[in-house]
């Protein structure tokens, strides 16, 4: 079956998840991140947020994923009034990918998932000591929104950052 190919990062294909994909999203973000997530919850994302969850793939690998749902609530970017907005739940790459534009290439194909479904503004939760990927997404628009201390199981605090899209 042919896979749903989003864009292209040098010889790394960032395209839609599907099913078979999410015992290799599971061992990446065991691998490279302290949050884990029950197995049901990855494929109750794929199930009803299926263009907003994204794999990077070298050579039939999958090397990087984002996965995201659409929500319905306050604004995180205008303060005021209502939005349709794609919460980024989860992203990572490998560290041997990492560097490449993947991370980029996955945040993009997300926020053009949510705009297709009308969302208006995207956001995220990253820790606070991770300055390099709050150095990404500072460079990909989002700006901090809000700080939640102790957000992660460890105690450490999170930092809000939202961006507008679809424009």
């Amino acid at each position: 079956m042919q896979k749903a190919v989003v864009s292209r990062i040098g010889q790394y294909e960032i395209r839609l998840c599907d099913r078979e994909d999410i015992p290799a999203v599971i061992e990446i973000n065991a691998e490279t991140l302290p949050e884990h997530y029950s197995d049901y919850f990855y494929f109750e994302i794929l199930a009803e947020f299926p263009d907003t969850f994204l794999v990077a793939e070298l050579g039939g690998k999958v090397v990087g994923y984002v996965m995201c749902r659409i929500e319905y609530g306050f604004s995180h970017v205008k303060r005021l009034g209502l939005a349709r907005k794609g919460h980024v739940v989860s992203i990572a790459v490998l560290e041997a990918h990492r560097g490449k534009g993947i991370g980029t290439g996955l945040i993009r194909g997300a926020e053009e998932g949510v705009a297709r479904k009308s969302g208006t503004e995207m956001y995220l939760e990253v820790r606070v000591k991770n300055t390099s990927a709050i150095s990404l997404y500072e460079m990909l628009g989002y700006k901090p929104s809000g700080r939640m201390d102790s957000y992660y199981r460890d105690g450490e605090a999170a930092l809000l950052m939202a961006a507008q899209i679809g424009q």
